[in-house]
Order: structure tokens, then C-alpha cells, then sequence
């Protein structure tokens, strides 16, 4: 029996290989989390899309099941075999739409669809320096820099375009501002962070507003500098980002209220401190993790803050202290199921990360070695 398991496994691993005409294929692993096991999960897993560092072809993607408490390495790869260059260079963003996991994969200026369930390969848009997708109706919504030559300083307007979500081809474009990012979805207005992060000395500060409706910019507002997160919360206030300068401005929140014409009607500079957030309930959980020049600040904070008061409720969400043990946070999100909070760990950028979890109370449950660069936690549901 030990003899056929084994001739069938080199019969596999020999038709993989032959796929990709002598190109190695890096096979999954499977890592086994005991504690993270909950048969009755829902969402029962999530997708963690890893950068890669840029130019070295290394995006990759994990998968995280709650019900086997299983956690597998570098699934893409895997999954499909006939795609030479895997899943390509500097994995950005990944949602999760109408069973579709959409990969937006930055500097292959490509997003992957694949079948959420199976990883599967379904289809690719090409897309020049895609950033981030957000979805309504039948359409998905890609920010893109434009301009395919990293770091140009004379770079002008980015766009956002509009994709078919069956065909997966682009059914128009509007311009917005300098090196777009995140973009929210509120009563049929789309929100576009303007970053400018090309040009230091020439940052964009702006929030564009698209009617999705004739896909019309109908606005371009000005709220702070080197925009880049945004999200909505459950009363229709609209968070954003500042990731500052680096220098003298630190990065910081801005809550933002539109008006019935979909315009942005008030801007209110709050009192948060913050590298990156997320939102669950009533609650703003961040991280606080500011450069100076080209030095991250080893000063790094978790905190949770009160979404309608803005207020700090708690200024160190991490009660165990194994808060010291991350390096470089840089990625956050929480279970609205259990209110577990993930925090993603890039360590030094170059090799391997790790993805945390903590309990609503604050203690470290488990904790698993990442591809390099972990960047994009997307849950997924029965």
C-alpha cells in the first residue's frame, strides 16, 4: 500500500511539473492549528494574499479554513498549474464577490479571478498598476495609478475602471486624482482616495466622487495629504486615511459626512493617530505605527476607539504582551463573527511574515508563518 501511495504521489508531482515546461512548482503545506478549530465557523476561513517582494515574482496566497483548523501555504500555485508565471508580482488587494475571489496583483498590472471555493483560475483583466476593487452590481471597480513606470514624479491623473464582472472585460474609465487607492460604496456614489504618493513634494490630497450611475467624477474634494485607507461605517459616516508625510504630519484619521447628492458635506479632523484600521460595530480598531523619514518609530500602539465619539477607549488592545514579538504590523482585521483581530507581520520584507490572532480580550490565540509581505485578509462564508 506504502508502494502505490507513493508511485501515484510522484505520478502527480511528475504531470505538474511537466505543465509548467521544467518550471518548479512550489507545492502547498499544510500547517494544522488546533486551537483554531470551530466546526460551526461562519465566515469559515479566509484568504491571506501576500505581496512578495516587488520585482521577484513571489505574490502568493494562503487559505485558512476555521472548521478543519487547517492552515495551507501557497495555494495558487497549486491550484493552477498551467499558469507559468503563478500568481504573478506584488499581490495588493483580494475581495471576495458573488463567489469569485478577485486578486488585484499590482505590478503584473493584472487582478486574477479565481473561484472562491477552489482557488481556481477563472480569468485575468489587465489592468496598468491596479491598486484596489471594490464591487456594485453587476461591475467591479478597479483603482489603478495608470502610469506603469513605478515612482514617476510627473505622473497625472489615475483612473478607476469599471469591469464587467461575467466577461471580465473593462466597460469604461473616469479620471480621478494622483495615484488613486481604497475606494468606499455609499448610495450609489463611489469614493476614491487620492494619494499622490509619487511625488513627495507634490502630494494629492483629494476625495474624488463618482456617480456610478453615467460613471461621472461629479466632485474632487480636499481633505489631507497622502490619502490611502478608506472605509464605511454602519451609521454611513465615511472614514479615510491620512498616511501624512513621514516627517512632520503624522498619518491620521478623518471622518468624512456626504450630503444627499453624494458630495462630501463635512470633514472632521479626529483625534486618531493611525497607520491602518478597521471597523466592526461601534469600534475603530488601529494601529499606530509612523516612519520618521526612512525609520519606522518603535513606539507602536494598538488601540481601540469609540466610532461615534472618536474617543480611546483602549489604548493597548494587546493585554499579553506579546505586542513586542511584531516587528512591522501591517495589515489589520477583525472576525465580525468572533471579534478576533488578525494582525499581519511583515517583519523585515524580505522573508517570511506572520499572521496573529487575538481573543476579543486581548491574548495571542495562535500565530503562523505567512509568505513574505502579508497584505490582504479577505473572510469567506457558507
Amino acid at each position: 500500500m506504502k508502494n502505490i501511495i507513493y508511485i501515484t504521489s510522484l505520478i502527480s508531482l511528475l504531470l505538474l511539473a511537466s505543465c509548467r515546461e521544467e518550471e518548479t512548482i512550489i507545492l502547498s503545506e499544510e500547517e494544522s492549528i488546533e486551537v483554531a478549530k470551530d466546526i460551526n465557523a461562519n465566515p469559515y476561513g479566509f484568504y491571506l494574499l501576500n505581496e512578495g517582494n516587488m520585482g521577484s515574482n513571489k505574490a502568493t496566497l494562503d487559505f485558512m479554513n476555521f472548521t478543519t483548523g487547517v492552515y495551507t501555504h501557497n495555494i495558487y500555485a497549486e491550484r493552477n498549474p498551467n499558469v507559468v508565471k503563478e500568481l504573478g508580482d506584488v499581490g495588493n488587494d483580494a475581495k471576495i464577490y458573488k463567489d469569485k475571489l478577485w486578486l488585484v496583483i499590482n505590478a503584473s498590472h493584472k487582478v486574477e479571478v479565481v473561484d472562491a471555493t477552489t482557488a481556481k483560475s477563472i480569468g485575468k483583466v489587465d489592468i496598468p498598476n491596479c491598486r484596489y476593487v471594490v464591487f456594485d452590481g453587476n461591475y467591479a471597480y478597479v483603482s489603478s495609478y495608470v502610469t506603469t513606470i513605478i515612482g514617476d514624479v510627473n505622473a497625472q491623473e489615475g483612473a478607476v475602471f469599471k469591469i464587467d464582472i461575467e466577461t471580465l472585460k473593462v466597460v469604461d474609465e473616469v479620471k480621478v486624482g494622483r495615484q488613486p487607492e481604497e475606494m468606499v460604496i455609499k448610495n450609489g456614489y463611489l469614493y476614491v482616495a487620492n494619494s499622490g504618493g509619487y511625488n513627495s513634494e507634490n502630494y494629492d490630497n483629494t476625495v474624488s466622487v463618482i456617480r456610478l450611475s453615467n460613471f461621472t467624477q461629479i466632485a474632487k474634494t480636499k481633505v489631507a495629504i497622502n490619502l490611502h485607507k478608506l472605509r464605511k461605517d454602519k451609521y454611513g459616516k465615511i472614514w479615510v486615511l491620512s498616511r501624512g508625510d513621514y516627517y512632520n504630519n503624522p498619518p491620521q484619521l478623518y471622518r468624512l459626512t456626504t450630503g444627499n447628492n453624494g458630495t462630501i458635506a463635512n470633514i472632521e479632523k479626529t483625534n486618531l493617530l493611525c497607520s491602518n484600521f478597521d471597523i466592526c460595530d461601534d469600534k475603530i480598531y488601529m494601529y499606530n505605527a509612523p516612519y520618521q523619514g526612512n525609520t519606522m518609530i518603535t513606539n507602536i500602539t494598538y488601540s481601540v476607539a469609540d466610532v461615534t465619539s472618536t474617543e480611546i477607549i483602549d489604548g493597548n488592545f494587546i493585554k499579553d504582551g506579546t505586542a513586542v514579538l511584531i516587528k512591522v504590523p501591517y495589515t489589520i482585521k477583525v472576525n465580525p463573527s468572533t471579534k478576533e483581530v488578525f494582525i499581519c507581520d511583515a517583519k523585515n520584507y524580505v522573508s517570511s511574515g506572520t499572521i496573529n490572532c487575538y481573543s476579543p480580550q486581548g491574548t495571542k490565540r495562535w500565530s503562523v508563518f505567512t509568505g513574505d509581505i502579508p497584505s490582504s485578509i479577505e473572510f469567506i462564508y457558507k
